[in-house]
């Protein structure tokens, strides 16, 4: 036992904690750039079967708006022939842009979650459920709000049917973008960025709420078999 407690056990277990951090932070960013890739790569593969789901979705709606050109696909086959055949390979990747910078929106959630989160605890020793449950579903409805421009026009260049900016074709690019914002606001007002928000919103907000009080559930339950004490603050 005395061996075991030597001041050279110390040294060596130091040692290996200190090479342990240092390896983590050496490393950390390539770690978070393969999880950011793996959102990229997951976009492109994708991104194609969502805008041929978004046109099948809107394909005999009426809209008020004149810019729109009308579809008429047999199905999902004939509706990537009809892409691929009028507008190029890569209109298959309209609103790729959008989508990208979407990546980020889990990000504001935790931001917002882990913040508000150690805002409570400092006013009480241990969160509720339902303290978890509001303060989850606080931080998705902030994330979704701010993200909600970038969805509305990924929506529009997924549809794709519309002769606005006719002179670039580039739908994803960051000018196209801007540009259809500067459109929306122009038509509809700063309001018009939002239409639909409050679908979303349910859609979302609830699932995202139920999603973190479950986490918060599993990760308690995992530290009492681990016989750990688990303490909310971060």
């Amino acid at each position: 036992m005395a061996s075991v407690l030597s001041y050279e056990s110390l040294v060596h277990a130091v040692a290996g904690a200190v090479g342990s951090v240092t390896a983590m932070t050496v490393f950390f960013p390539l770690d978070t750039a393969r999880l950011r890739l793996q959102g990229v790569v997951n976009v492109l593969l994708t991104t194609p079967l969502w805008v041929v789901n978004t046109r099948l979705k809107l394909q005999g709606a009426k809209f008020r708006n004149e810019d729109i050109v009308p579809t008429n696909y047999k199905g999902i086959i004939d509706a990537f022939h009809q892409i691929i055949r009028d507008e190029g390979i890569s209109a298959l990747w309209n609103g790729t842009f959008p989508s990208l910078l979407l990546v980020f929106n889990p990000a504001i959630q935790f931001m917002f979650y882990e913040g508000l989160k150690r805002q409570l605890l400092k006013k009480r020793m241990k969160l509720s459920s339902l303290d978890v449950f509001i303060i989850g579903a606080v931080a998705k409805a902030i994330a979704t709000t701010l993200t909600y421009p970038l969805q509305t026009v990924q929506s529009i260049l997924r549809f794709g049917r519309h002769r606005l900016n006719p002179e670039n074709r580039t739908l994803g690019s960051l000018r196209n973008i801007l540009y259809l914002l500067h459109q929306r606001v122009r038509r509809f007002g700063i309001m018009g960025l939002y239409k639909g928000l409050e679908a979303k919103l349910l859609q979302t907000v609830l699932t995202a709420a139920l999603m973190f009080l479950v986490y918060e559930k599993l990760t308690a339950a995992t530290f009492t078999v681990m016989g750990l004490k688990h303490a909310h603050k971060h």
